[in-house]
């Protein structure tokens, strides 16, 4: 039986802004542990109620989680993830508050940002979340966990993984040329109102039928709006999580508000439904 490793992370929230409707903060995320040798603290894990398997650690506002999984992690085969979140005493946080319909959201990217799952936990008990994913290929992989214990403002618990397996070329992410994608028989136009760092900027999507070119204006609620975007810096550090602006649009425009906190360059993954089918729609920008 494989003994649990840990590692600690600590997540400094550094930018939250409310935008009328809209919600969404920016997280700065600082590795302190890489995988190395074990830590006092990481000697008391192996004998946690976790049981058998390998896992991080990451904590974000007193909040920590501990992502655990069966060693090893290999590409293409299903993987069972446990989160368990405690609070500021290492108790087990027993209540979540719903956000966006879920209890928990977490987002998984690889290393060039060129994979991208947004997968929903179940909730056990005891502050303990499982799901089932499959990673495509091998190489690194950032899990990025979304939760609002209940009372909280919620916190956003992230970790870098090893996934074994062949790993695909790595792809250098260059801003698009046109902000225009065609997705499941869709066309998806994105503008911004600006490219500016530290400053409001509206992101306004046009959804339309790619044969006939209207717009689509019967959109399906999407975890519970007219759609969801998430954001993350080229380097995976800086994760800003955005909602609509008016979320009982149901197109053919919907509006996003966002503040980029630095400039470079950005991965934005909008997503929305329509006819039952959700569509994943990558773009990517330069914020100066």
């Amino acid at each position: 039986m494989a003994n649990k490793k840990a590692t600690m992370l600590t997540l400094t929230s550094v930018l939250s802004f409310g935008l009328l409707t809209a919600c969404f903060n920016a997280t700065e995320v600082q590795d302190t542990g890489g995988h190395g040798g074990k830590s006092a603290s990481q000697e008391e894990s192996d004998h946690s109620e976790h049981g058998s398997g390998h896992g991080h650690e990451s904590g974000s506002n007193g909040y920590k989680a501990a992502f655990t999984w069966e060693e090893p992690i290999t590409a293409g085969t299903e993987t069972e993830l446990t989160i368990h979140i405690t609070d500021q005493n290492g108790d087990a946080v027993q209540q979540f508050d719903t956000n966006h319909e879920k209890l928990l959201h977490l987002i998984v990217v690889n290393r060039d940002l060129s994979s991208f799952n947004h997968i929903h936990p179940d909730y056990r008990e005891n502050g303990v979340f499982t799901v089932n994913t499959t990673f495509p290929a091998g190489g690194k992989y950032k899990l990025i966990a979304d939760a609002v214990p209940k009372g909280t403002s919620g916190a956003t618990l992230s970790e870098w993984i090893q996934v074994k397996g062949e790993e695909g070329v790595a792809s250098v992410l260059k801003p698009d040329s046109e902000l225009i994608k065609q997705v499941d028989g869709k066309e998806f136009t994105l503008s911004l109102s600006n490219t500016l760092s530290n400053e409001e900027v509206v992101l306004t999507y046009h959804i339309g039928d790619l044969k006939t070119k209207q717009g689509i204006d019967n959109l399906e609620p999407y975890l519970g709006a007219v759609g969801h975007v998430v954001i993350l810096s080229a380097d995976a550090e800086q994760y800003i999580h955005v909602h609509p602006l008016d979320e009982r649009s149901r197109g053919p425009k919907a509006e996003f508000a966002a503040v980029f906190p630095h400039s470079g360059i950005y991965k934005i993954w909008g997503q929305f439904q329509h006819e039952g089918q959700v569509m994943t729609v990558p773009f990517v920008v330069e914020i100066k």
